[in-house]
């Protein structure tokens, strides 16, 4: 593959060209109800040519390896007719790794008939955890992918890029109100987190069933605290997505709100974005433009200190790279996208966060949500009132809502309970959906949040 990459390269006319072949192997098993709606397999090999010239991108995507050249020349083609400016590029240092998979349990060793019976085991825990629950969605889906890569400038890599993901939704009715429950896992290297979730799931049900009689929230300004879910899906969507400099660099108003040096909460917010960490769903060795992946501080101790960066934003904005060029599959460009991104933890305890809190809302796992801007609106997929600094009776219905700047000022504390979600969903930037994220952080405290209800 590497010889077929750089003979192909030879015939590029452009300023830069690159070459990225995906090779994926995957499976779905799907249950709606007590039927099964899909199970299959299958595999495919395509990818893409990407070309510069004069600053203008030219591309062409294919199917089989055997027009390589004609592609890169197509590629070029494109470029040139719509490039007008500079190319401008950031430089780095051209590598060339291999890197394999680490698996503990590869699913591939799995036959489809246990993947099925697994999966056929949490729909019928659904269907029988409740008469209110007369439906249920129960999800598989295993992904092993290898991607190829070579460009002009020296880079070439190839990386396996595995993902397993269960997903689970219980809806439970009466009469014409609706409420539901999910469950969801994923991992890159373990077959093995799916099962045992029998206990997760049937949990997941009967709180969908409770939810159909909890009240609702009395809407208002509330000190409240988030777990770990809710606020690292807040981080990723409210804050994360402003520091993706595709973004910043084509809004003047947002590139001047992400102005670095800007203080932004206190001494003790530190949020970061780090495409090497460990083993996860997020994590890469290099993104798709051959740029090795790491560390990157957004705000450090308060403070905006970096942003998100492909090799072209990087050099219209007089950044470094950071490794944060990705794309979903073969037939798309890289966008810039976050990887692991995460509110560092704290000292604080659950029990001490709760402390001083008269009457307040602790809201859990994300239902859905938008931002427009620095503006948000979340909904918390189930809460509990905080009265007399303890958790009281579940409540339902509960929206957040603010500027997401104001609110990370707001942050009154950082649990010592950190935790990095795994979860079955992904990224949807651009239409590339589900690219695979994850986001985390411990509980947080946060004053003055705004809660719609009633």
């Amino acid at each position: 593959m590497k010889e077929k990459l750089a003979q192909a390269l030879k015939s590029a006319t452009a300023d830069y060209a690159e070459i990225r072949i995906d090779q994926e192997d995957s499976t779905h098993i799907a249950y709606r109800g007590p039927e099964v709606e899909d199970v299959s397999s299958g595999k495919y090999t395509g990818g893409i040519v990407r070309a510069c010239t004069n600053g203008g991108w030219g591309v062409a995507t294919f199917d089989s390896l055997e027009s390589l050249e004609d592609c890169v020349q197509e590629a070029c083609r494109c470029a040139a007719l719509v490039g007008k400016d500079t190319t401008a590029l950031a430089e780095i240092e051209p590598l060339e790794l291999d890197v394999p998979a680490r698996m503990e349990h590869d699913f591939r060793e799995v036959s489809i008939d246990d993947k099925l019976k697994t999966i056929a085991g949490y729909n019928e825990i659904i269907l029988k955890s409740d008469p209110a629950v007369e439906t249920s969605m129960v999800a598989y889906a295993d992904t092993f992918r290898t991607v190829h890569f070579a460009n002009t400038r020296g880079a070439r890599f190839r990386e396996e890029r595995p993902r397993v993901v269960l997903y689970a939704m219980a809806p439970a009715r009466k009469d014409s109100r609706v409420q539901r429950a999910t469950e969801s896992i994923s991992s890159a290297t373990d077959y093995n987190c799916i099962l045992g979730m029998e206990e997760k799931i049937l949990t997941a049900s009967k709180r969908a069933v409770d939810l159909l009689h909890a009240p609702t929230c009395k809407g208002g300004a509330f000190t409240v605290i988030l777990d770990p879910e809710l606020a690292g899906v807040f981080v990723h969507e409210a804050f994360g997505h402003l520091s993706e400099a595709d973004f910043l660099y084509e809004n003047p108003q947002m590139r001047a709100l992400m102005c670095l040096g800007k203080e932004i909460g206190g001494k003790g917010l530190n949020i970061v974005d780090d495409g090497s960490y460990g083993h996860t769903i997020g994590t890469q060795k290099v993104d798709d433009e051959g740029t090795p992946t790491g560390k990157t501080y957004l705000v450090r101790e308060g403070v905006l200190s970096g942003h998100l960066h492909s090799l072209e934003t990087a050099a219209k904005m007089g950044a470094k790279p950071t490794g944060n060029a990705r794309a979903i599959g073969r037939s798309v460009s890289p966008l810039v996208r976050m990887t692991n991104t995460y509110i560092e933890g704290g000292e604080t305890s659950f029990e001490e966060m709760l402390k001083g809190i008269d009457k307040g809302i602790y809201a859990c796992h994300a239902l859905g949500g938008q931002t427009m801007m620095e503006m948000f609106t979340f909904s918390a997929a189930h809460a509990y009132r905080i009265e007399n600094g303890q958790v009281g009776e579940l409540i339902r219905d509960v929206t957040l809502s603010g500027n997401v700047f104001e609110t990370l000022k707001n942050i009154e504390g950082f649990g010592n309970d950190f935790r990095l979600i795994e979860s079955g969903g992904g990224c949807g930037k651009g239409g590339q959906f589900p690219l695979p994220v994850t986001c985390g952080a411990p509980h947080l405290r946060i004053s003055n949040v705004v809660i719609g209800g009633q």
